[in-house]
């Protein structure tokens, strides 16, 4: 089975983001990957502000990422580039943490000016920590995504007819890379120092 970490930028629990993503994971889930988190926003602040690799919670999110076959990562967009709170974990994963890794990412914003922000600011760091198997991502518009009154969110058709099919790419290749590794006995394991 293929296992997937979702990586959170947000900082906020109520973001359009997190609609995006629950996306994501219903199908992952459906399609019978091992699915986990990363909630970038629930790690303590003094962790990331001051570099705390030692922090168990940095190794633990660390751990779940070095054992992933594929990563997603996502964000919405602040000034045309991702959060300072996801930076501020990249900066926390090893340099070659996402090495052998299928890499998902996913933006969210406010304007189409920032459509390029996935080939701007995500793909460089990417590729920094080691990615070589970026797909093309998706940004996807604020409007897009309705928050609805109980706090789920809806996407609308075109947005969920293109994101469907970027998952669906997205789970083949990690299911893909998991039958690889499994099959030439690889191991996922990346070093958390």
């Amino acid at each position: 089975m293929a296992r997937i970490v979702i990586i959170s930028g947000s900082p906020s629990a109520s973001s359009r983001l997190q609609g995006v993503l629950d996306f994501v994971q219903q199908a992952g889930v459906q399609a019978g990957l091992d699915v986990e988190w990363v909630q970038v926003r629930d790690l303590a602040p003094e962790d990331l502000v001051y570099s705390r690799f030692d922090s168990p919670a940095i190794i633990e999110a660390n751990r779940v990422i070095a054992e992933a076959d594929a990563v997603v990562v996502a964000s919405p967009i602040y000034k045309a580039s991702y959060t300072g709170v996801l930076k501020s974990f990249l900066d926390l994963i090893p340099q070659k943490g996402l090495e052998g890794k299928v890499v998902l990412p996913l933006a969210i914003g406010g304007t189409i000016a920032h459509l390029l922000a996935i080939d701007h600011a995500f793909k460089p760091v990417l590729s920094a920590l080691g990615a070589h198997h970026i797909l093309s991502g998706a940004f996807i518009l604020d409007t897009q995504v309705q928050r609805l009154e109980n706090g789920s969110f809806q996407l609308n058709e075109e947005i969920a007819q293109r994101l469907s099919q970027v998952v669906e790419t997205f789970i083949q290749e990690a299911s893909w890379r998991a039958e690889r590794n499994q099959t030439t006995g690889l191991s996922q394991d990346v070093a958390l120092t």
